[in-house]
């Protein structure tokens, strides 16, 4: 695929994980994640409480509950619940992965991420970098 054509599909998926991040329930942020390989979605995620949790992220300070999963965390738990596999895929999030997010991801053999914003700690980035997953970041 072309550098022209391939930066119009990760424009086109970002905005698809952004729609997605609108359907969590947390309040200081929503983000989303899909996953895709071979031009498909093959599994997607927002950030939000476990299942069987309320729906609510923030404690009564507005400050995340420490259970609260990430979109990446959803959408790779997700994916390996189901019959395909994410070895080769590719990751759009709206967020730069946190450091245990990009623990999952290389584990999950993802091998390239692509992100909207930057979030303030990025070791999760330089990790995933050390690993050798190819990081992009694409502002939409």
């Amino acid at each position: 695929m072309t550098k022209l054509k391939q930066n119009k599909y990760d424009v086109a998926y970002l905005k698809i994980a952004r729609e997605w991040g609108k359907l969590s329930y947390c309040k200081r942020r929503q983000v989303g994640a899909i996953i895709v390989k071979n031009n498909m979605i093959i599994s997607d995620g927002y950030n939000g409480a476990p299942t069987g949790f309320e729906n609510i992220c923030e404690d009564e300070e507005g400050y995340t509950k420490w259970y609260v999963l990430h979109a990446e965390a959803n959408a790779i738990t997700k994916v390996s619940a189901s019959t395909q596999s994410s070895e080769g895929s590719t990751l759009y999030v709206t967020l730069s992965p946190c450091k245990d997010c990009s623990k999952l991801i290389h584990q999950a053999k993802i091998k390239r991420v692509v992100y909207a914003d930057q979030y303030k700690d990025t070791s999760g980035l330089d990790f995933l970098e050390k690993a050798g997953v190819e990081v992009s970041q694409i502002e939409i």
